[in-house]
C-alpha cells in the first residue's frame, strides 16, 4: 500500500509502547523521554502517524494467517509445498486437517490481529479530541474504522465470536462475544467508513493506497455475502460498480503483477519495498511462496494442486497466470526449481499427487530474494467485486442481470481470443450458482479465497471431506490454546476441538 510508505515503516517501533501501554502492571510510572498513551496522539501530525500505523499491520508477516498461506493449503487449490520435509510439522497439518489448538501460527495470527485492533482503537478513541482540520480528522477515524472492520472480519471467519476490544484500555479476561455481535461491529465500522471516506479519485497521488469509499463498500458486499444477506451484498457491490472508479486490467497477470500495482483493478492493496526485511519495508507474503531453488526467490510454500491445474478450461490464460511450471521462463528468468524437491510425486498406485510448481500470483520480476519482498498483495480486486455482484444478483433471483458481470470477468480472461472461454448464457439459478463458484476458483485461485468460499456456501464437506475436513468442526479454526490458558478459562474453545 503506497500510503506515505517511507513514513509508515518507522512507526511500529515508535508505537510499540503506545500499543502495549497499560498491559503490564509492574510498570508503576511512565517511562521517561518515551511516547505513552497520555502523550500520543495529541497533534495533527500525531494523528497522521497513528493512522498510518493501522495500515502497517497489514504488511506484518503474521497478519497473513500466522505467516503461512494456510487458507489456500486447507483448500483443494494448494498443498504445503516447499521440499517434503520443510516445516512438515508446522505447516503440514493444515494440508490434511490434523492441526490442533496448539498448532504453530494460530497464536501469531490471533495476536497480530489484536495488535492491529489496538492501533485502530488509538485513532478512533483519541483523534476526535485533537484540534485539527475537521474533515481530515473524520477521514482518519474512518480509515481506522475500516481497518478495524477488516481485522474483525478475519477474526469472525477464522474463529467465530471473539472478544470485542473497542477501546485502548479493555478489562482483563474479556469473554468471547457472539458471532452476531462481532458482525454488528464490523458492519458499524464499515458503514462509517463508507459514509466518510473519499472516492479513490479524490485522493492525492501520494495517498494512493489508503482506504476508500469503494474499498469500504466492497468489503461490506463481501461481509454480507458471508452473512447470506444477498440484498445488501448486491447493493454495495453495485455501488462500487456504478462509481466508475475501478476497472479490469487488460492483461490478467497484471491484476496481481507489478504492472498493475496501485492500478485500476486494485481496490485494496498492501504495498511493499524490494528489501529483504519487513522493518525496512519488505513484505514476506510473496517470499514465503516464491520459487525455491533456481531462481532463489523464496521458500516455495503453497503449491498449486493437480486438481486446480486440471480444472481450468482449455486454453484459459489464467492457468499460466496462476501456475509456474518448471521449464517456464518468466521475465527472462528460467524456472529450474529446487533440487531436493521431487519434480513429480506419485501415490503407490502410480497416480500423480503433486507436481513441483509455484504460485504465479506472487511473482515479482527478478532473480534474487530481495525483489520478491516487494510483492504487493491485493486484498480486494475489482474482478472479485464483479463476481460478488453476479453471485448476489443470482441469489436474489435475477440471474439474467448477473450474467453481464460474470462475463466481463471471462472476457478479460480470454484477452481477445474468442475461441476460448465463451460467455455463459444459462439463467437457471442453480446452474449459474455453480458456474460462478467455478469462475471464482479460476479468477481468484491462490489468492486465499477458495477455503472461505467453500465454507460460506456449504460446499466444504463435499469438496474437502476427502482431504480430512470434518463438518461441524473445521468451518472454524481452534482458539489458540495459549490464549485460553492466559484467559484463565474465560475463553472457551470452538466446538469439537
Amino acid at each position: 500500500m503506497k500510503v506515505n510508505i517511507k513514513l509508515i515503516f518507522i512507526i511500529p517501533a515508535i508505537l510499540t509502547l503506545v500499543v502495549f501501554s497499560g498491559c503490564s502492571k509492574f510498570l508503576q510510572k511512565d517511562l521517561q523521554n518515551e511516547l505513552t498513551q497520555q502523550s500520543f496522539p495529541t497533534t495533527a501530525a500525531d494523528a497522521l502517524l497513528a493512522t498510518n500505523a493501522t495500515y502497517e499491520i497489514l504488511r506484518d508477516w503474521y497478519y497473513n494467517s500466522g505467516g503461512y498461506p494456510i487458507l489456500d493449503i486447507m483448500s483443494d487449490d494448494a498443498r504445503k509445498g516447499s521440499n517434503p520435509d520443510d516445516q512438515l510439522s508446522t505447516v503440514g497439518p493444515y494440508d490434511n486437517f490434523t492441526f490442533s489448538p496448539t498448532q504453530d501460527g494460530l497464536d501469531r495470527w490471533w495476536n497480530t490481529l489484536y495488535v492491529g485492533v489496538k492501533r485502530a482503537n488509538v485513532v478512533i478513541q483519541f483523534v476526535p479530541a485533537i484540534t485539527m482540520d475537521p474533515a481530515r480528522r473524520t477521514r482518519y477515524v474512518a480509515e481506522a474504522k475500516f481497518i478495524r472492520g477488516l481485522l474483525y472480519f478475519d477474526f469472525v471467519r477464522a474463529w467465530g465470536g471473539v472478544p470485542l476490544v473497542t477501546n485502548v484500555n479493555p478489562p482483563q479476561h474479556l469473554a468471547r462475544a457472539t458471532k452476531d455481535q462481532v458482525y454488528a461491529l464490523i458492519l458499524e465500522d464499515l458503514q462509517f467508513a463508507a459514509d466518510n471516506l473519499p472516492l479513490r479519485s479524490e485522493y492525492a497521488a501520494n495517498d494512493l493506497g489508503r482506504a476508500t469509499k469503494g474499498a469500504a463498500q466492497s468489503l461490506l458486499a463481501r461481509v454480507y455475502l458471508f452473512m447470506h444477506d444477498y440484498v445488501n451484498a448486491e447493493k454495495y457491490a453495485m455501488d462500487v460498480i456504478h462509481s466508475n472508479q475501478y476497472g479490469l486490467e487488460p492483461v490478467y497477470i497484471d491484476a496481481n503483477g507489478v504492472n498493475g500495482n496501485n492500478g485500476k483493478e486494485s481496490v485494496l492493496e498492501v504495498g511493499a519495498i524490494q528489501v529483504e526485511n519487513t522493518e525496512g519495508g519488505g513484505a514476506q507474503y510473496g517470499n514465503v511462496q516464491g520459487v525455491r531453488g533456481t531462481p532463489n526467490r523464496g521458500w516455495g510454500f503453497n503449491r498449486p494442486t493437480v486438481d486446480l491445474r486440471n480444472s481450468f478450461e482449455t486454453g484459459d490464460p489464467r492457468y499460466k497466470g496462476t501456475v509456474i511450471n518448471l521449464g517456464d521462463t518468466i521475465d527472462g528468468v528460467p524456472i529450474v526449481g529446487d533440487g531436493p524437491t521431487p519434480d513429480v510425486t506419485k501415490d503407490p498406485q502410480g497416480n500423480i499427487i503433486e507436481i513441483e510448481c509455484y504460485n504465479r500470483k506472487v511473482w515479482v520480476p527478478g532473480n534474487n530474494v530481495a525483489t520478491q519482498f516487494g510483492f504487493h498483495r491485493r486484498l480486494i480486486r475489482y474482478a472479485d467485486v464483479l463476481l460478488m455482484a453476479a453471485e448476489a444478483l443470482n441469489e436474489n433471483s435475477k440471474p439474467a442481470d448477473a450474467l453481464p458481470y460474470l462475463n466481463q470477468v471471462r472476457e478479460r480472461a480470454r484477452q481477445g481470443n474468442n475461441a476460448i472461454l465463451p460467455d455463459i448464457t444459462t439463467t437457471i439459478q442453480s446452474d449459474l450458482r455453480d458456474l460462478i463458484m467455478v469462475e471464482r476458483r479460476h479468477e481468484l485461485g491462490m489468492e486465499g479465497w477458495r477455503f472461505w468460499d467453500l465454507v460460506r456456501t456449504g460446499k466444504a464437506p463435499a469438496v474437502l471431506g476427502p482431504l480430512g475436513f470434518v463438518a461441524g468442526k473445521h468451518e472454524l479454526l481452534p482458539v489458540p490454546q495459549s490464549e485460553i490458558d492466559i484467559s484463565q478459562g474465560t475463553l472457551v474453545q470452538n466446538p469439537n476441538w
